[in-house]
C-alpha cells in the first residue's frame, strides 16, 4: 500500500494538544521545515477559538526558526527538552512560559524509550528517500531520529527534494538495546560503521508524507577575532606540549570540539600546527574548519551527529562528495555523545564555558546565574569521561566590564572534578593533580585578564578557612557588582572584611 501524500496542514492535524512531539535532526540540519509551522498555524486558530493548544517538543539538540521559533511565537509549547538556541523559545522558557529541562544530550533518546516522558504521540522526520517499504535516508542530521521513528504512535514524514542524493551512505543508524539486555557498543576506532545507512521505519505508522522543496539556512560563523585567534594558539601550543611530554600518543588521539567561533579557531591552530600530526575527530557535530583540514589531509575521518556546515560549505561538500565520503560518518545522538565510547577513544575534548570559578567549575548555561542561554548540549557527555578534558573562553568580555573568570560561577554544570585544562587568550592552566588553593593560583595567574589579577588575587586572602576558601558573603559580588554598576571591576572586597 503506497504512503499517502498530505500538505502540511493535513499532517498537522494529527497534532493535538498536549501531544509529545519528536522532531528529527541535530542544529537546524535534519530539522523539519514545513509540519511544525503548520502546527503553529494551527495553535494560534485554536487560540483565537478559546480553545488550549500546546505540545511537549522533543528533539536532538537545537532545531530552527521553523520549529522552536515559530512554535513559541505562537504559544504553542508546554515543555521543551533537550537543547535550544533560539532567541524567542530562550524568552518564553526564562519567563517560564515554556517549562524547559536542560538535559545531557547523550541521554534523551534511551529516557525516551524507557518511557520517562509518557508515550511518543508523534514524530516529525525529514528524509532525503523515502520507499513505501519505510526504508528512508535521512538529511544532514541524525539526532534521536531512529528513537523516535521506532516509539512514536504516528509519524509524519517530511521528504525535501533540496537534499543532494549523495548523501546515501554517510548515516550510520543504529540503536543500542535497553538494560538489562544492552552490550558493548562496538566502536573502537572513530571510523568503524556498525549500524545501516538506512533507516527503516514502519510504514504502517507512517501517516503522510508532506514534500519539501527549500533548505534551511545555515549562516556562516563571524570572522575569528583576535582574542578567539589567542585562544586557539594557545590550546594548540598547550597541545603541543604534551605531545612532546609524551602525555598524549605519538600517533595522537581522536578530538571533540564544542560549536562555535572558539571551537574554529582551535580547529584552524591545529591544522596550520606542524607538530601536531593528522588525526581523527568523534564529535556531535563537524563544521565549516573540519572540511578544510580534510582538504589538507590534517583530518582523517570525522564521526558526528550533524553536518552544520555554512550553506557554502554544504555546496562544496556535495560538489566534492566523491572526496569526503570515506571521510565523514553520521550516527544518532546517543552514539555520537556517548560516554563509553568518549572514555574507550580517549577522546581529547574541547567546549566552550560562559564563565569558570577560581577553583576550575565551569558555567556553561546561565547568564549571571539566572538566564539560560542555550544549555549543556553535549559537553558534559564528552567532559566527564575524556582523556583530557580542555575549557575555553575569553577572559574578559564586554571591553572588561565582565571578567569571564570569577570567584564562584554564579550556576555549575561543569565540576572541578572534570576540568583538566582551562584556556584563555591570556595563558593556560593545567590543573591536574593540585588542590583548590593552587588550581586557584595557577588560574589567576595564567588565565585572569590583567585588570582582575589583583581583585581575584585579593578574594583568595579573604579567607583561609577550608580546603576550598570560599568566602560565602563575597563570592559572587563579582556577579553583584554588574548587576549593580555595570562593572565587575568595581567590587569592593572592603565590604566584606
Amino acid at each position: 500500500m503506497a504512503i499517502p501524500f498530505i500538505s502540511a496542514q493535513e499532517a498537522a492535524e494529527f497534532v493535538k494538544n498536549g501531544d509529545n512531539v519528536g522532531f528529527s535532526g541535530f542544529t537546524s540540519c535534519g530539522t523539519p521545515k514545513t509540519v511544525p509551522v503548520a502546527i503553529a498555524e494551527k495553535a494560534r486558530k485554536e487560540h483565537e477559538k478559546g480553545n488550549p493548544f500546546k505540545i511537549n517538543v522533543f528533539s536532538g539538540a537545537s532545531t530552527n526558526d521553523y520549529v522552536d521559533g515559530e512554535l513559541s511565537r505562537a504559544n504553542a509549547v508546554n515543555f521543551r527538552t533537550p537543547y535550544q538556541s533560539q532567541g524567542d523559545m530562550r524568552k518564553a522558557l526564562n519567563s517560564h512560559e515554556v517549562h524547559y529541562a536542560d538535559a545531557h544530550l547523550s541521554e534523551l533518546a534511551q529516557n525516551l524509550r524507557y518511557g520517562f516522558f509518557g508515550k511518543l504521540n508523534v514524530a516529525v522526520i525529514e528524509v532525503a528517500e523515502i520507499n513505501d517499504k519505510g526504508e528512508a535516508i535521512l538529511g544532514t542530521g541524525i539526532g534521536i531520529t531512529p528513537t523516535i521513528a521506532k516509539i512514536a504512535d504516528k509519524i509524519i514524514i517530511e521528504l525535501n527534494s533540496t537534499i543532494s542524493p549523495n548523501i546515501r551512505g554517510l548515516h550510520d543508524n543504529y540503536l543500542p538495546l535497553d538494560p538489562p539486555y544492552r552490550r558493548e557498543i562496538p566502536i573502537y576506532k572513530p571510523s568503524d560503521r556498525i549500524g545501516s545507512p538506512v533507516l527503516n521505519i514502519d510504514p504502517a505508522k507512517i501517516v503522510g508524507i508532506v514534500n519539501v522543496d527549500f533548505a534551511g539556512k545555515v549562516a556562516p560563523f563571524s570572522p575569528l577575532d583576535e582574542t578567539t585567534m589567542q585562544i586557539g594558539v594557545n590550546v594548540c601550543a598547550f597541545l603541543t606540549a604534551e605531545l612532546k611530554a609524551g602525555r598524549i600518543p605519538k600517533s595522537f588521539l581522536p578530538m571533540q570540539s564544542g560549536v562555535g567561533n572558539v571551537a574554529n579557531a582551535v580547529l584552524a591552530g591545529l591544522g596550520e600546527n606542524k607538530d601536531i600530526p593528522a588525526f581523527e575527530m568523534y564529535t556531535e557535530v563537524v563544521q565549516d574548519s573540519v572540511l578544510k583540514l580534510m582538504e589538507s589531509g590534517k583530518c582523517k575521518f570525522a564521526s558526528t551527529c550533524s553536518l552544520s556546515f555554512s550553506d557554502e560549505a554544504t555546496h562544496e561538500f556535495f560538489k566534492n562528495i566523491e572526496f569526503f565520503k570515506d571521510k565523514v560518518l553520521m550516527r544518532p545522538g546517543e552514539i555520537s555523545n556517548n560516554p563509553e565510547i568518549v572514555r574507550r577513544l580517549g577522546l581529547i575534548t574541547m567546549n566552550t564555558a560562559l564563565e569558570a570559578d577560581i577553583f576550575g567549575n565551569i558555567n556553561s548555561t546561565h547568564v549571571l546565574g539566572t538566564k539560560m542561554m542555550n544549555g549543556i548540549g553535549g559537553s558534559g557527555d564528552f567532559t566527564r569521561n575524556a582523556y583530557l578534558s580542555i575549557f575555553s573562553c575569553p577572559s574578559i568580555t564586554k571591553g572588561g566590564l565582565i571578567s569571564n573568570i570569577v570567584p564562584m560561577v554564579s550556576h555549575l554544570d561543569h565540576s572541578e572534578h572534570s576540568v583538566n585544562v582551562l584556556i584563555t587568550d591570556q595563558g593556560v592552566a593545567d590543573l591536574r593533580g593540585k588542590d583548590p588553593v593552587q588550581r586557584a593560583e595557577t588560574i589567576i595567574e595564567n588565565c585572569v585578564h590583567p585588570m582582575y589579577k589583583q581583585l581575584l588575587s585579593d578574594y583568595l586572602k579573604l579567607s583561609k578557612a577550608g580546603q576550598t576558601p570560599h568566602k560565602l558573603s563575597a563570592a559572587l559580588a563579582f556577579h553583584q557588582s554588574f548587576k549593580e554598576e555595570g562593572d565587575m571591576s568595581k567590587t569592593d572586597w572592603s565590604k566584606f572584611a
